[in-house]
């Protein structure tokens, strides 16, 4: 059975790391209380390790450090529960995809294995990563990613400002243009908000909801405590 915590941010602005999220790490992980943390979305990838751990000892889980080689494989193999951090998701994919850790930790998610995903860690999720807001900074050998949710999530959605001046174009806008070339549903996750999956169920929580992209149709809005089960149909 799936289990997922898909989350748009690691920090709210006027918070600390995890604050807002805190207490529904510690519902969802339950009875489990060693995490394996994957710290590749940043280069300090030791000191992304500590500021996990100092923050998650607060309520009680012991975190140890992924890393990319046969250690990390057995780590992998042992963990109970895998948080996947955020920072930039096509240096995470990348690292995952060389290592051969992609497709260990999408078979140990597929068995049940508790997966927590933050930003980075969330689009890792995706089938792929097309819906990131990040820079591809280095190159993955594909924008395949775990796939263990059918469908596509852009964490730290913004919706348009009409006041606003800047003539770039707007996150809809965006995805209105990757809807143009793929036909796979996409939820615009705004700061705040989280997806939580258990098994066939899945909802939306958090203080904020999300946006609802399918292709040609219009955006549906999706309220904080509303099912999204029929994301979940491929």
């Amino acid at each position: 059975m799936r289990r997922l915590l898909l989350i748009s941010n690691s920090t709210n602005h006027g918070g600390g790391y995890l604050d807002h999220v805190l207490a529904e790490i510690d519902a969802f992980l339950g009875p489990v209380r060693r995490l394996l943390f994957v710290p590749f979305a940043l280069a300090d990838r030791d000191g992304y390790v500590a500021t996990a751990r100092a923050r998650l000892e607060a309520i009680g889980v012991e975190v140890e450090g992924l890393t990319a080689d046969a250690a990390g494989h057995r780590r992998l193999a042992d963990a109970e529960a895998v948080f996947a951090g955020g920072g930039n998701t096509f240096r995470l994919l990348d690292t995952m995809q060389r290592s051969g850790l992609l497709g260990h930790l999408a078979a140990r998610a597929a068995e049940g294995l508790p997966y927590i995903g933050s930003s980075a860690g969330t689009n890792l999720a995706c089938p792929t990563v097309r819906t990131t807001n990040d820079m591809p900074i280095v190159e993955p050998a594909s924008l395949r990613a775990l796939g263990l949710v059918p469908f596509q999530i852009n964490p730290h959605y913004l919706d348009p400002d009409p006041a606003s001046t800047h003539m770039g174009e707007t996150r809809e806008q965006r995805l209105r243009e990757f809807h143009e070339e793929n036909g796979i549903p996409v939820l615009g996750l705004r700061e705040g908000a989280w997806v939580r999956v258990e098994g066939p169920r899945a909802w939306l929580a958090g203080r904020r909801g999300a946006r609802l992209f399918r292709r040609g149709a219009p955006p549906e809005e999706r309220a904080p405590g509303s099912p999204l089960d029929d994301l979940l149909i491929d």
